[in-house]
Formats: structure tokens, C-alpha cells, sequence
């Protein structure tokens, strides 16, 4: 049976965006999935899976384990038009690793729904666990599906971060950027904060809307308190009808909470403004963390203060550390020459 999905979206009476797909069982899986996961997962559930079911073209009942195969293939094949994008030497032609994992993360997370419920034809997770490989064959788990390529994110250096916080034209907007550039704030955990989440006497800030929903107390620098201050003082509209601390300035929406396409607009025009090629909020974070890094923060602390759940994540900053990692190669490799002429001596 073919399906062809339509992603429709409709505003809730509490608050909040449902999405459909025009099918009974993904319906019904996002509807589940509303009320246990972030709203960022379910929209990109609900993206994902609309992707899936449209190249696929089949009933979810009807989908194999053949067909996600060939959805992995044809997610990895080049696509029109995209003869002259740049890419890294071992990267494939398609999308990238990490988007096709996700998509697949989501098919089997959806199907998994399926077989929790029992009551469908569904009787095994189409989505392989992986590929046999020579030394284990009988379990299906071994080489994955799409190789992933992890990437060192970008960081700004010293001069473009200062060319960036120059070009910036409020004081809500350098607030906002130095939440980034001196807390490692995450672009979500900024636009949520509240009035109430400032606690100005501790120099911290209560983060409610965590990656995954977990909540940390974030210290952060006097500088942007103090422009945290000044904004409040002389740019946040008296009549702004929500307790988000950053709301808009000026338009139809004033006094409304700023949204994630209206900051991104924001740094993007200043990232304009002072010739720089990049600068994404993302990047404004791993700078953050790197340079903290840099100046000799432990992990365990750099953890914490980035908010993963895993030191697995904070690691890659040991990389990123150029200058920290190239004074402990040198430090170790005198040692090593210092062992290698003492022994010719001999």
C-alpha cells in the first residue's frame, strides 16, 4: 500500500504545535512522543519521518528492513544541484553521517512505539541494528549502517569575537551574545531564560530548559551581568507581556519573547556587519568552552558548565585546545628527545 505523507501542524489549546502526517500510527507516535520529549525532538521527529515515508512510499506496516537500506543509499547519493558544495575528501556525496543517523534514529524510535504497543502487525523494528561483520555474523549488530564522521566544531579567535560584540547594536544583543561567548550557554537556554532565573548576588543564572530538560545553575562573568543591567534598565519594553528576560524591541511583537529565527537574524546581521565568514550561536558556545578549556578548566568542570549529561562530549574540547595541546606535546616531547640523547650518550 503506498503513502504519501502530508506534514500538517495545528496549534494546541495550552500551548505548544501538533503535528500529523496523515497516518493513524505516526499520528499517534508523535501525539506520544509530545508529551515525553523536548518540542525540538518531536518537530524533528515528525520532519524525519516525513522524509523517510516519502521516499519509501510505503505503508509503515509494509516497510522492510530492505527498504531502509535503500533509504540510507539514496540519502547518501549526491543530490541535484550540489556538483559545487565543498566537502571534506572522506565525506560521502549525500547528506551528511549525522543527519542520515538521525533520520534512522527516528524510523526506529517510531517503530519501537510500534512494537511497545502490541496491538499493530508490527513483529520486529525494521531498522537494522547494524551489519554482520566476519567475526559475528548470527547477531545483527556490528559494522553500523552510515559511517559517522565526527568534525571539530569551528571557534572564533580572539579579534573576530571582539569584531562581532562591536558590530552588535543593543544592549539585549551583546547581553545575549556574551551568554554565549562567556557562559557556554546554549542558543535555547538563552532565549529561555526568565527575570526570575537571574540571580544577579551569585553571578549565576538558573537554566530550567536544559538540553534534554534538565536544569543547572550556570555561573557567567560581571561583564555581562553589568550588560545584562543595562538592558533591563534602558532597552526591555515596561510593557512586555512575558517574564522571558530577552524579548523583541521594537515591531508588532514588542515586549514579546524573542524567537529563535529573530535572534538568529540578529547574529547573522552582525556577522555581516563585521565581515566575518562565521560566527553561528553554536559556534559563539564552543568557542566559550574551548577557550575555558585553554586556560586550564577541568573536565569534570567544563561539563558542568556546558550541561552534558556525558564527559564523552565535553572531551572533543581537548582538541579544539590548539595551544593546550600543543604545550603538553612539547612538554612530553623534550622528555622523549632528553631519554633519546641520554642513550646515544651511553
Amino acid at each position: 500500500m503506498v503513502f504519501a505523507p502530508q506534514l500538517s501542524r495545528t496549534a494546541r489549546e495550552g500551548g505548544g504545535v501538533r503535528y500529523e502526517l496523515g497516518h493513524e500510527l505516526i499520528d499517534a507516535f508523535l501525539e506520544f512522543c509530545s508529551g515525553r520529549a523536548r518540542p525540538n525532538t518531536v518537530r524533528a521527529y515528525a520532519h524525519d519521518l516525513k522524509t523517510f515515508f516519502s521516499i519509501v512510499a510505503k505503508d509503515p506496516i509494509d516497510v522492510t528492513p530492505a527498504d531502509v537500506i535503500k533509504f540510507v543509499t539514496a540519502q547518501q547519493t549526491a543530490r541535484p544541484g550540489a556538483e559545487n558544495v565543498v566537502r571534506f575528501p572522506d565525506a560521502s556525496s549525500g547528506l551528511a553521517p549525522a543527519t542520515v543517523m538521525r533520520r534512522l534514529a527516528a524510523v526506529s524510535a517510531f517503530y519501537g512505539y510500534l512494537l511497545a504497543r502490541a496491538d499493530t502487525p508490527i513483529e520486529n523494528n525494521p531498522v537494522p541494528r547494524g551489519l554482520p561483520t566476519r567475526r559475528n555474523r548470527r547477531e545483527l549488530r556490528g559494522a553500523p549502517l552510515v559511517r559517522g564522521v565526527r568534525r571539530l566544531p569551528r571557534i572564533l579567535d580572539p579579534k573576530e569575537a571582539i569584531a562581532l560584540l562591536a558590530a552588535l547594536r543593543t544592549r539585549r544583543d551583546r547581553a545575549i551574545v556574551e551568554a554565549m561567548l562567556l557562559g557556554g550557554l546554549r542558543r535555547s537556554e538563552v532565549l529561555g531564560l526568565r527575570l526570575e532565573d537571574i540571580r544577579l548576588g551569585e553571578c549565576r543564572v538558573f537554566v530550567a530548559e536544559g538540553k534534554g530538560g534538565h536544569e543547572r545553575l550556570v555561573p557567567l562573568s560581571p561583564t555581562f551581568f553589568s550588560t545584562l543591567a543595562s538592558y533591563l534598565e534602558c532597552e526591555r519594553p515596561e510593557e512586555a507581556t512575558t517574564d522571558r528576560v530577552f524579548v523583541v524591541l521594537k515591531g508588532p511583537h514588542r515586549g514579546g519573547p524573542l524567537s529563535t529565527e529573530g535572534l538568529d537574524e540578529v547574529i547573522a546581521s552582525a556577522r555581516r556587519r563585521a565581515g566575518l565568514a562565521h560566527g553561528t550561536c553554536h559556534e559563539l558556545r564552543h568557542t566559550c568552552l574551548t577557550r575555558l578549556r585553554e586556560a586550564g578548566m577541568s573536565l569534570e568542570a567544563l561539563q558542568a558548565q556546558a550541561g552534558h549529561r556525558s564527559i564523552a562530549s565535553t572531551q572533543i574540547y581537548l582538541h579544539l585546545g590548539a595551544d593546550w595541546l600543543a604545550a603538553e606535546y612539547r612538554r612530553a616531547a623534550d622528555m622523549l628527545e632528553a631519554e633519546l640523547v641520554a642513550g646515544a650518550i651511553r
